[in-house]
């Protein structure tokens, strides 16, 4: 089995690049997701469902008589896709928009649902925000109960899952921190995110999973496999029945990753932008 370094020994990522501005679909780097997962466990049928919904705030284009157009972009690459796209090969690719022509704005949609289903082996889907409706963009912070004011004594700052505990009678409820960091796998760039995780099932120690959390904080992970590390780890440590993991990462070079797993019925939420994104 290929491993991760190996395989994105070809991507733009930590290496001088050009910056294209023609339209060149072969500018997307897939990375399998495969690799990442069996590193936690997971092989076979996936344990959760959900999606990652990424947003591009720096989308331009020509329209037919070469005027600037722009919008802003969101896509959904859904979890059981074989691959993911690396972050700076999706700005390489959508930056290369820039001094091409389009006929329209779905055109620019449909263009980009093919690439990224094709590059990931997925139905991809995409929407695109006129400015227009830039004025009617919603920012708000995660659901739930914050545990950022929790007390806690730590020196761990790789992922520990001894920290994770949970007792008693099952309870319902979402819990959420904003103080998420972890770092490229290949960068080493800091990725910041809230992180919300709603769950059933016994009560889960609110300091053992701020120190879980704050665990992740010199380690190297795409966005994705950070969350679905998490979803695992809270799955075989809590005994949740029910669980979700969503994460919203600051963006950098105009995009952010937004993952999403869950075990329940529950869709993908909206796309709401967290203060920080």
């Amino acid at each position: 089995m290929t491993s991760l370094q190996e395989e994105l020994r070809a991507a733009p990522l930590g290496h001088a690049t050009d910056y294209p501005d023609t339209y060149d679909a072969s500018l997307l780097f897939a990375v399998p997701r495969a690799p990442q997962r069996e590193e936690i466990g997971v092989t076979g049928e996936l344990p959760f469902r959900g999606g990652d919904v990424w947003t591009a705030y720096e989308h331009t284009w020509l329209d037919q008589r070469g005027k600037p157009a722009i919008a802003i972009v969101a896509f959904e690459v859904p979890v059981d896709s074989h691959a993911l796209v690396e972050s700076k090969s999706v700005k390489l690719y959508l930056g290369s928009f820039a001094q091409s022509r389009f006929p329209n704005s779905a055109a620019v949609a449909g263009t980009i649902a093919r690439d990224i289903s094709i590059a990931t082996d997925s139905k991809v889907r995409v929407t695109l925000t006129s400015p227009l409706a830039f004025a009617q963009e919603r920012i708000a912070e995660m659901a739930g109960d914050s545990i950022d004011d929790v007390e806690i004594a730590t020196d761990r700052y790789e992922v520990d899952p001894t920290c994770l505990g949970a007792a008693g009678p099952a309870v319902a409820e979402t819990l959420r921190t904003n103080l998420f960091r972890s770092v490229c796998p290949v960068t080493g760039q800091p990725d910041c995110a809230s992180v919300a995780i709603g769950y059933r099932g016994p009560r889960i120690d609110r300091a053992g999973l701020l120190r879980y959390l704050v665990s992740y904080r010199c380690h190297a992970g795409f966005h994705e496999h950070c969350v679905e590390r998490i979803f695992v780890d809270l799955a075989a440590a809590c005994r949740c029945e029910a669980l979700t993991v969503h994460a919203r990462f600051t963006r950098r070079g105009g995009l952010d990753i937004n993952p999403f797993r869950t075990n329940t019925g529950d869709p993908v939420p909206a796309n709401v932008r967290t203060p920080r994104q």
